[in-house]
């Protein structure tokens, strides 16, 4: 039996495939636990528990907020949330405003380098109109024919340093923290090796999460090679915290990983499911 997969995402973020077509496909794949973990916004929630209901699929939910610490956009998963904390929603809802205003920076640069119309071509790509992400306008890129996939769209426009990157102030790490476990939640570090941090960044990042209330870490995800699954389940020992695992889903033509793919989590550590009551 495939292992909780406690990291995906819909159309109700950056995905592709709806709540209820996400599930199903969860549960096609044989997976018995799902978190949905749309950014910055829980509106797919309820769909994708009426449907999980209907396969006899454990939905978790969840949410994955940005957060900047020390200049780099941190990825914070939220599990076992209550969608309808007041402070959780505020929250989210200021940050998807300030998604907007990069949304139409990144539209402004694409202008200038001549590739005109993505401010409204990228709408095609997203369902909720107040998540337009990066990935939304590599999507558009990839139709537009200016670069193959999405990776190359984010290597040569997107990415950081790139002429289409654009730079942003998100909620702080504490805030982010603070949102999730104010509403129930267990506050989750999100893909940990995708972020440009020396070993002694990451050891002062882990330790300020920790003592923020952070409470675990993603261990096995998608962008990890699997000798950092060793590395970061260290680190999980070291903070005191328990071990994730996700693949970061977001369609099935782009992910590293399908739903139900994940490998186990490494020996000895604690599964965050256990946290969960799973």
């Amino acid at each position: 039996m495939p292992s909780p997969d406690l990291h995906s995402h819909s159309t109700h973020s950056d995905g592709t495939l709806t709540p209820e077509a996400l599930v199903a496909r969860a549960s096609a794949r044989g997976l018995t636990v799902l978190a949905l973990t749309d950014h910055d916004d829980t509106s797919g929630l309820a769909a994708a528990r009426a449907a999980a209901d209907h396969v006899q699929l454990t939905l978790i939910n969840g949410v994955e907020i940005s957060a900047t610490w020390r200049g780099h956009t941190i990825h914070v998963v939220g599990l076992g949330i209550d969608p309808d904390n007041a402070q959780l929603q505020a929250g989210l809802a200021a940050t998807r405003g300030g998604r907007h205003r990069r949304a139409a920076k990144i539209a402004a640069a694409l202008d200038a380098l001549g590739i005109g119309g993505s401010a409204a071509g990228v709408r095609e790509f997203a369902a909720n109109a107040d998540m337009v992400s990066r990935a939304h306008f590599a999507r558009f890129l990839v139709k537009q024919g200016e670069v193959k996939d999405m990776h190359s769209a984010f290597k040569r426009y997107l990415g950081a340093g790139l002429p289409c990157f654009v730079p942003h102030q998100w909620a702080s790490l504490g805030q982010a923290v603070s949102w999730i476990t104010g509403s129930g939640g267990v506050a989750v570090i999100a893909h940990p090796g995708r972020y440009p941090l020396g070993t002694v960044e990451m050891r002062e990042l882990l330790g300020e999460f920790r003592d923020r209330g952070g409470a675990a870490i993603e261990v096995v995800t998608s962008s990890h090679k699997p000798r950092q699954y060793a590395v970061f389940a260290a680190h999980a020992a070291t903070f005191g915290l328990a071990a994730s695992a996700g693949s970061d889903f977001h369609s099935p033509t782009e992910s590293y990983h399908d739903l139900g793919s994940l490998p186990a989590l490494p020996p000895g550590v604690i599964p965050v499911w256990q946290m969960l009551g799973i």
